[in-house]
Formats: structure tokens, sequence, C-alpha cells
């Protein structure tokens, strides 16, 4: 496989709509006095649910419930959308930085794949830092993976599995993809939906030089987060912590999803070509002025690059 073509002209100032500039202008003059390292991870996952995060308040679903499956430490809560018939099944995990968010936060987002792609979903409330640190996010997600490749075709009806996250979301789906397939010879997965992924814990040159700028997420948010999840001081060269160190042969399909104005561009720009060089089907979408996971807020841009998401699965 060769890299993903790179269209040069999407990292242009002249590229991004004005519209585009207009919400992250809206989103830093939102987060200017919100300094959520000044409070504890509780409060900050309080003030996240009720709309006072970087990210708007999603509605939760009537068509989700939640149910619990076995983990290494306990029960896990997974929140699932069943709509009696799919052709696949999409295990969510989602994004917060290791330390906040949760499977009911993105419910809408989760209903597009129900109604647009035919999928049933399976969102994972995996354990969260600091209270849980690495390895215990991984962990939980490793288990929903084995549980739902053993039960998918029981439970749903198909075999047929996808997978995909947002930013902290999207390193815990490659890791898990990794885990099964090094450490139990599974590759059961048809796709990947990676958003904004941070793959490169050392820090990529994107991560080091965006500065303090509030939009969404910023250089000491990218530190902060990291010195959470790794309490331990484990290394970042680990492909269990840093999955563009792994060895990426045998891979599904793989859709990366970026904006220009993302700290962690760079993750997904070096990654969908780590992904495409070990010989898997990379494809890599850059949107011009996009925020770190701006397809969490509402914009025109957001609804293209939910397009572009759902006829990528629906063609796998």
């Amino acid at each position: 496989m060769t890299p993903p073509p790179l269209d040069t002209a999407s990292f242009s100032a002249d590229a991004i709509d004005p519209s585009t500039g207009t919400l992250n202008q809206q989103i830093i003059e939102r987060l200017a006095t919100f300094d959520m390292w000044s409070m504890p991870a509780e409060e900050v996952r309080r003030l996240r649910r009720s709309g006072q995060g970087p990210f708007p308040l999603a509605p939760q679903s009537e068509r989700a419930r939640w149910e619990e499956i076995d983990g290494p430490a306990g029960k896990i809560p997974i929140r699932v959308f069943d709509p009696g018939k799919a052709r696949g099944v999409y295990l969510h995990i989602h994004g917060g930085g290791w330390m906040v968010g949760g499977a009911d936060e993105q419910d809408p987002r989760m209903e597009r794949f129900v109604d647009h792609c035919d999928l049933a979903v399976v969102s994972v409330d995996y354990r969260l830092a600091p209270e849980a640190p690495y390895p215990a996010g991984p962990d939980d997600c490793e288990a929903a993976a084995l549980w739902l490749v053993a039960n998918a075709k029981e439970r749903f009806g198909t075999d047929t599995l996808f997978i995909g996250g947002e930013s902290a979301g999207a390193q815990l789906s490659v890791v898990t993809l990794l885990r099964l397939r090094d450490r139990h010879g599974l590759t059961p997965f048809s796709g990947a939906n990676l958003n904004a992924g941070c793959f490169d814990m050392a820090m990529t040159p994107s991560a080091r030089r965006f500065g303090l700028e509030r939009l969404v997420l910023n250089t000491r948010d990218v530190e902060m987060f990291r010195q959470r999840f790794l309490a331990h001081g484990e290394s970042t060269d680990d492909p269990d912590i840093s999955p563009i160190q792994a060895d990426l042969r045998d891979l599904p399909p793989a859709l990366f999803t970026v904006g220009t104005r993302d700290p962690l561009l760079d993750d997904s720009l070096f990654m969908s070509a780590r992904w495409a060089a070990a010989g898997n089907r990379a494809e890599l979408a850059v949107y011009p002025g996009g925020a770190h996971v701006f397809i969490n807020f509402p914009s025109e841009m957001a609804q293209r690059a939910f397009a572009r998401i759902e006829g990528f699965l629906d063609g796998l």
C-alpha cells in the first residue's frame, strides 16, 4: 500500500472557511477562564456533563441502554444501541484524555451509526485516570473487544465488527487492535474509524509547538493528560502506550480524520503514513481550520466529516 495522498492546499489559511474561524474564536473565548487543571478530576467531569466543558452538551438517547460485562477489575459498563437487526457492530471508545468523558456523552453521534450505517453500537465506559491510570483503561477496552468477539453473533446477529473513537479513544482503539492481534491471535475488526488520535505519547511536533491557546486542547493539556494517565513513569516508547511505535502489520482499513488547527494533527499525519507503509489500507481526511475533535461541534464541516466517516464504514 502507498501512503495516503496529502492535499497541501488544506493547510493554507486561505482554505479555512470563515464560519470555521468564527467557531474557533468562540471556543477560545469560552475556554479563556476554564482551567481544568485547577480542580479535581471529578469536578472537571461534573462540569463537562453539565455542558460547561469544551464540548457542547449532547442529549442522551432513549434508544440506548446500559449493560455490564465482566472486566479485569470487576464489571465494565457498556452503552448499547441495538436496532434489532444490523449488518455489523461498532465498538466505540470515547475520548477525554483518559481522564474525563463517558460512554453516554455522544449518543446523537452513535445514533448516526445506527441510522446511516445499519450498525449496532457498543460504547465502553472504561476506567479513568487519575484514579485508575494505565493500564486500567486499555485493559477494559481489551476486555470489551474480547466480549464482543465472543458474543456479537449471538447478541446482535452479526460477527462483522468495526472499532473507533476520538482523541484518547482513537489511541485506545489502536491499542485494542494490537492487543487482540498480539495477545490473542485475533484480527476480527473490518475497519477502524480514528478521529484526532494521540498516537505518540512522547508528543509529535504539532503537539509540542501548538502553545497555550485554548482551542479545545493545547500543549499543556496534552502534557497534563499524559502525566495523569502514565502515573507510574511508564515509557512513552512502549507500543502499548504510543502505538505509532508498534508493528502495524495486519490491521484493518482505517480512516484518519483530523483538523489543521488540532495539536494532534501530526499524530494523524504520521500514523496514517505508517499504517499504509505496513501494508494496510489508510485514508486520511484533513479539514482546514478544524479544532481538536471538531466533529463534536455543530458545523457544516462536521457534517461533511461525518458523511465521509459513514461512507468509509458503508464501503467496508
